[in-house]
């Protein structure tokens, strides 16, 4: 059963709150120091234990020898800090005291400098690549003059090298998040006052389900944004696990009766097949019956895990067809696309859902008739259910002029009897 990490961003996720979660599972401070290498030399890096609203939380913090913690200049405790982009709560000074803003080329250059693997320096250099190429299509700048105001000083370069580290020595088999709760109100941002979501996070989340929150502050950072859409395979509630770990990661701020933490669970994986799927879905009253067929035949060609149709009684009375298709969701534009195209139908409906299916096995079976695949369905390495492949029982019938009910019995005696 495979390792999973799940990320629960039921309060948002920031870099450092990403890395203080991942110190909580059990991530050595001492292997994450070393593997940031010079970086942690310039800068202090520190970890401690904390509260947020009565929940303990690991808080990880960047400290510039002149200064205080630049994340956050304020005590463990209730902490209300004036509320700019990074991480929720840094002063509008911080960043500019601690450093400017650096370049994509300086902050690769800062990247080389960390003790990664060769495999997360390039991780890391292809995370700010993503955020680079956000800002410019946001402010219309060219990439290479592109500065990352938000995200370009060095605490932040740590939060991200910190975290492509910790996340490469849990090496989860599949990384799996909430919708991410991006707070409400407005954030101050090197350009001026925006909305929250701020821009470049707003940009980074496209594809992904997030909500507002009662909070009225910035929850999701850029380098939250950047690190759960960059290592997530899939979104939606916690899937069937047995938990191992858990680990909460703090936010600088500490609101009232709101936990500002990052939970992390980390478990095993059921060892039935789950995934997410969308179910796509429209009536149909107006169209000619003949081109229900090859629009089936079209829908499973573009990839449709399955389509059916069910008859439906509907408005004035008029008898219609329901159709339904069930696909992976990067395919939902794909066969929306195809449903628009060759129907009448002017509108779908869809929704996001787990599904849970049985392991499956093809396995052949020698018969007197001739050899006969079965698909076998099994759980927790139980098998459950084998069913002889209704096109081999048809093609074998044809062959040999005999019913097809007898060659499925054929092949089912062949199954119970076999020797294994």
């Amino acid at each position: 059963m495979g390792k999973t990490l799940y990320f629960d961003c039921f309060s948002g996720v920031s870099g450092d709150m990403v890395v203080g979660g991942l110190l909580d599972l059990g991530l050595s401070f001492e292997d994450l120091r070393a593997a940031l290498g010079s970086l942690a030399v310039e800068h202090a890096v520190g970890a401690r234990r904390v509260l947020r609203a009565g929940i303990s939380a690991t808080k990880f913090s960047v400290t510039d020898p002149h200064q205080s913690d630049l994340h956050s200049p304020h005590s463990d405790a209730g902490a209300h800090p004036p509320h700019t982009h990074e991480g929720g709560s840094h002063p509008p000074h911080s960043h500019e005291d601690a450093s400017h803003h650096h370049s994509l080329k300086e902050i690769a250059a800062f990247i080389e400098r960390s003790a990664l693997s060769p495999e997360g320096r390039d991780r890391a250099i292809h995370l700010f690549d993503r955020l680079a190429r956000a800002e410019s299509a946001i402010h219309g700048t060219p990439l290479d003059r592109v500065h990352l105001h938000e995200v370009g000083a060095l605490d932040s370069i740590i939060d991200i090298v910190g975290a492509v580290y910790g996340l490469e020595t849990l090496g989860a088999d599949q990384v799996i998040s909430s919708p991410l709760n991006v707070g409400s109100g407005t954030v101050t941002c090197a350009h001026g006052v925006f909305p929250v979501p701020a821009p470049a996070t707003a940009r980074l989340l496209e594809g992904v389900p997030v909500y507002a929150g009662e909070v009225r502050m910035e929850l999701v950072t850029p380098t939250g944004a950047l690190l759960v859409t960059e290592y997530a395979g899939a979104y939606g509630p916690l899937p069937p696990l047995t938990i191992r770990s858990i680990g909460y990661g703090a936010g600088d701020r500490d609101p009232e009766k709101h936990p500002n933490v990052l939970r992390l669970i980390v478990g095993d994986e059921a060892s039935t097949s789950t995934e997410r799927i969308v179910e796509i879905a429209c009536e149909i009253d107006d169209m000619n019956p003949q081109l229900f067929g090859p629009l089936m035949e079209r829908l499973h060609a573009a990839g449709a895990l399955d389509v059916f149709y069910a008859p439906v009684q509907m408005k004035k009375g008029r008898p219609g067809t329901l159709v339904t298709i069930l696909s992976k969701p990067a395919l939902r534009e794909t066969l929306t696309g195809i449903l628009f195209s060759e129907t009448t139908t002017i509108g779908v409906r869809y929704q996001e859902m787990m599904r849970e299916r049985l392991d499956r096995e093809i396995h052949s079976v020698v018969t007197p008739v001739g050899t006969i695949r079965f698909k076998v369905a099994s759980r927790d390495g139980r098998r459950i259910n084998a069913a002889p492949e209704f096109d081999d029982c048809a093609r074998i019938a044809a062959e040999r002029a005999m019913p097809i009910k007898d060659v499925q019995a054929i092949a089912m005696k062949a199954w119970l009897d076999r020797a294994d």
